[in-house]
């Protein structure tokens, strides 16, 4: 049963990205009206440049509210610290050129720096502060009093086209992000049962391969949605936090079901009842219509689950030959148990009323991961490419090169921080250069010969529509949304348009040399390598392991998870395409989540009296060299003593017939060898 609904939702998604569907056609209409709107309402107010407000429209549609709402906030934050930076570096240094185009590219590194420290949406505004002030700067150029009035109007434009694109997003049959979080949370549940279900009972291993690349790309995606869902509700900002974690638990239960299928138990007495109650529990819940609209017979099963598995076997019990490994097996499925139901709880918390939380309920901050000299690298290449080539417009005096510097601050900039810049400009390119013909033959034949508003509606609108359905494709949302931006950037509607091709080409040379040229710059400059990123990660989170081990205060767990899943979600994008190779990195991400997790465990058990004092020492000495191991050993290298301590100590705590917390100390110990070894490359140190 499980299977076959997995077939039908791959055969579904694959019909997806082909066929439009309601919320695809809603989407396009709305957009376009939307642009049709800010249009209409530029020229009754007279803008100088009234392109601008439709262009706003379609830069920041979205499909959900949220995202519309949430792009459009950052966008005019962005724009006014943009224009206010235009004004103040063009009132001081206008008077000299070069010095001049020299701050404002050291402008552009600065806010590049910024954004790639920061998150969509939040990103996107410290990069479009930087090249907006080149967009305000350049044209006062020589005129350095005409730049407030420059940065008003562009502001005024901007503001235009995000109330209208934010009105109509919330108020013409809106998706909203509150529901979108919901929604996917639902089906990576859903998903998560169906890939548990085939992993306990040994499923077949490419489906299921697949499966669990599926969960973690609709994880990152569901991660990405909270920051949507905040400025959409202000109200929806307590469950920030939640929400971040329930997407922890998602990523524990996988990464708990991949190791149970990876080290399948022994047939014995005491793991067979805990084994098929959980199969049987996520069989039900993936098969069963409607099954997460109440989750308390879930939740209440898996905590009879996760008592059960905690209970040390009798004796008497059949254990097979491995008592410790038994343990450890059992301690995974409830584990398994525990993050389900952390994520069922996290979906009750969502679909719950908001309420107000007092200062002292109020959750901790997010901790969260920077890559310092990634966004060092994409500062020095924006500025250093912009620099140039303003350089060569100035030493030229073509007037047209300045549409190319600024296409190259803007691209060099926006895309600096992607895992591939070189790919995603090339599809901006491509959308740029499809969408020249459509604005020549609009602008520049049909509109002069036929003017008017209703003639502009007329031609565009069949072209427009269909841009907005590939916007709403996440196969073609790239290309889709460069054509609908550029199209309307070469035809620069207004009210009296002319035929006037010689500015027309000219202008839209610039805009192509510009993109280019900014390829080029992601080629040949500081190029972007998304495994250096990655490797400095995975460095990061062996160092995060190794500071559990030797900080004499035991951390919180929340301010770990915190930061280790912030981390396997920076990972995600970088890795995701890699096939085995990318797969073995992320795995590796997720264990180390459940190596940190068992390191606290058993730093929290050294801390209690009631253990023994040699054990104490012992586990103290393990964590040391844990340290050692994961801060020094390159890959390739024979591995130290660590794991086969690990493995020694706990088999020697087994055999003096221990109980409780010194089972329990074992299990942790079995479980750190298990994930060192079924990802061995990864706790090792890098040898960049």
């Amino acid at each position: 049963m499980t299977w076959t609904r997995l077939k039908v939702y791959f055969e579904t998604s694959l019909a997806g990205l082909t066929q439009p569907t309601r919320s695809d056609w809603i989407f396009a209409l709305r957009t376009v009206s939307a642009g049709l709107i800010a249009l209409l309402a530029a020229y009754a107010l007279k803008l100088d440049h009234p392109q601008w407000a439709m262009m706003t429209v379609f830069i920041v549609a979205q499909p959900v509210a949220g995202m519309v709402l949430a792009k459009g906030f950052y966008r005019l934050l962005g724009t006014l610290a943009g224009g206010l930076a235009a004004i103040g570096i063009t009132t001081v240094f206008g008077t000299n050129p070069w010095v001049l185009v020299t701050v404002l590219a050291v402008w552009i590194g600065i806010c590049t720096f910024v954004s790639s420290l920061l998150r969509n949406p939040e990103a996107y505004g410290a990069a479009l502060a930087g090249y907006t002030a080149m967009i305000i700067g350049l044209p006062a150029f020589g005129q350095p009093h005409l730049v407030v009035d420059l940065a008003v109007a562009r502001c005024a434009e901007i503001v235009l086209g995000i109330v209208c694109a934010g009105v109509t997003s919330r108020l013409i049959l809106p998706k909203l992000a509150s529901d979108a979080i919901i929604s996917r949370l639902k089906r990576c549940i859903l998903d998560l049962a169906t890939y548990a279900a085939g992993a306990f009972s040994g499923g077949d291993t490419a489906t299921l391969s697949a499966l669990h690349r599926k969960l973690v790309a609709d994880t990152q995606a569901l991660g990405e949605m909270r920051a949507y869902a905040r400025l959409e509700a202000p109200s929806f900002a307590p469950r920030a936090h939640p929400v971040r974690r329930t997407i922890g638990q998602l990523l524990s239960a996988l990464s708990a079901a991949r190791a149970l299928h990876s080290h399948a138990a022994p047939k014995n007495a005491a793991l067979i009842p805990v084994r098929s109650e959980l199969q049987a529990l996520v069989g039900d819940l993936a098969a069963k219509p409607g099954a997460l609209d109440d989750t308390a017979p879930w939740v209440e099963r898996l905590d009879a689950i996760s008592a059960k598995a905690r209970q040390l076997p009798d004796a008497s019990v059949d254990q097979g030959d491995d008592r410790v490994g038994t343990i450890t097996r059992l301690t995974i499925a409830a584990d398994f148990a525990e993050a389900l139901k952390q994520v069922l709880r996290g979906l009750d918390a969502l679909r719950a009323p908001v309420t107000r939380t007092g200062r002292a309920s109020r959750q901790p901050a997010l901790v969260v991961h920077r890559d310092y000299p990634g966004a060092s690298r994409n500062a020095v290449r924006a500025a250093l490419a912009t620099l140039l080539v303003a350089a060569f417009w100035l030493t030229t005096k073509w007037s047209e090169a300045a549409g190319t510097v600024i296409l190259v601050a803007v691209v060099s900039s926006l895309f600096a921080a992607r895992p591939d810049p070189v790919q995603v400009s090339w599809g901006f390119f491509k959308g740029t250069l499809l969408a020249l013909p459509f604005a020549f033959l609009i602008g520049q034949i049909a509109l002069p010969a036929l003017p008017g508003f209703g003639w502009f509606v007329l031609f565009v609108v069949p072209i427009l529509v269909p841009t907005a359905l590939g916007m709403a494709n996440p196969r073609y949302v790239g290309v889709a949304t460069a054509f609908a931006i550029n199209f309307l950037a070469f035809l620069s509607p207004h009210q009296a348009m002319t035929y006037d091709p010689g500015p027309f080409f000219a202008g839209s040379a610039s805009v192509l040399v510009g993109i280019l040229l900014a390829i080029g710059v992601f080629i040949a400059v500081l190029p972007a390598d998304p495994w250096l990123a990655a490797n400095r990660i995975v460095r990061a989170m062996r160092e995060d392991l190794a500071r559990l081990c030797l900080h004499e205060r035991v951390p919180r767990r929340s301010a770990f998870e915190s930061l280790a899943y912030d981390r396997v979600n920076q990972l995600m994008p970088l890795v995701q395409n890699s096939g085995r190779k990318g797969e073995a990195v992320l795995g590796g991400g997720v264990a180390a989540v459940t190596v940190g997790l068992e390191i606290l465990r058993l730093r929290g058990t050294n801390q209690n009296h009631a253990i023994p004092s040699e054990t104490a020492l012992s586990i103290a000495n393990f964590l040391r060299g844990l340290a050692r191991e994961l801060l020094f050993r390159a890959p390739g290298d024979p591995q130290t003593a660590t794991v086969a301590v690990a493995r020694q100590y706990a088999a020697s705590i087994a055999q003096r017939n221990a109980t409780g917390d010194m089972l329990q100390i074992a299990a942790s110990l079995r479980i750190i060898a298990a994930a060192m070894e079924d990802f061995p490359d990864f706790f090792a140190k890098d040898r960049g």
